[in-house]
């Protein structure tokens, strides 16, 4: 027989947890010491050791309860129920990861302006993803949008994404010096030498999905983070300079 302390000891199980199960009919002890301590069998350990393992595949100590004490448990049904929720409960958690990385990439874009990037992600949330896929396909071609999918995304950590969110911070921060300044100069030339990377010789895609994103209602339409017209104003003016030099 052992000691319940010791049961606590091999199995990482906490004795008041081993307690609770006690008190619930989940695991009840074999015996007790004189002094009113739990003694549990191997027997007790290997069902012990039952229990955990549910746990860790998500089942909840009522359903584990059921399915140990009845003997005709149809176990097949049971797996595939708590598959078919493992897999739901992911979906819901991607969602939320995406979410999250959205809401601390626009606080980024915004200069930790907290309030304003929770509101514009709440309203990329609020948009609906079906429509917003359509009107994808309304406006691009079947080759374009597979360039699409090259375009920053704010739910992603893409290194691409982050310097990119990064860049924009910075161009915001100096939105009201000269666009012809040197260090902002020095963005735009960053900015272009991502574009290049990304879209060479895609000059008619990149063209059509300047002019969407330098229109409010088609931006949200698509589902693009609603990055502030002014900024997009003078990102446009700079790289206007900066071509100019170019050239």
């Amino acid at each position: 027989m052992l000691h319940i302390h010791k049961v606590s000891e091999m199995t990482g199980v906490t004795v008041r947890t081993l307690r609770h199960y006690d008190h619930i009919g989940l695991l009840q002890s074999s015996s007790k010491t004189e002094g009113g301590h739990r003694l549990y069998t191997h027997t007790d350990l290997k069902k012990l050791q039952q229990i955990q393992f549910m746990k860790k595949i998500g089942y909840r100590l009522n359903e584990i309860k059921n399915m140990l004490n009845s003997s005709d448990w149809d176990w097949s049904d049971s797996l595939k129920k708590q598959l078919s929720y493992v897999k739901k409960e992911q979906e819901s958690l991607s969602k939320i990861e995406s979410t999250l990385r959205e809401l601390i990439h626009g606080m980024a874009i915004e200069d930790k302006s907290n309030e304003i990037a929770i509101q514009k992600v709440m309203q990329l949330a609020n948009n609906d993803k079906e429509l917003q896929e359509r009107y994808r396909k309304s406006l691009f071609e079947e080759r374009e949008l597979k360039l699409w999918k090259k375009v920053p995304n704010l739910a992603s950590d893409h290194p691409d994404t982050l310097e990119w969110i990064a860049l924009i911070g910075q161009l915001k921060r100096f939105i009201h010096e000269d666009p012809g300044c040197s260090t902002v100069q020095n963005i735009i030339r960053r900015m272009d030498e991502k574009r290049t990377e990304t879209f060479d010789g895609e000059t008619e895609f990149l063209n059509k999905l300047w002019d969407v994103r330098m229109s409010e209602a088609q931006s949200e339409q698509l589902g693009l983070y609603p990055i502030d017209q002014d900024v997009l104003k003078y990102m446009n003016a700079a790289y206007e300079i900066f071509i100019g030099k170019k050239g």
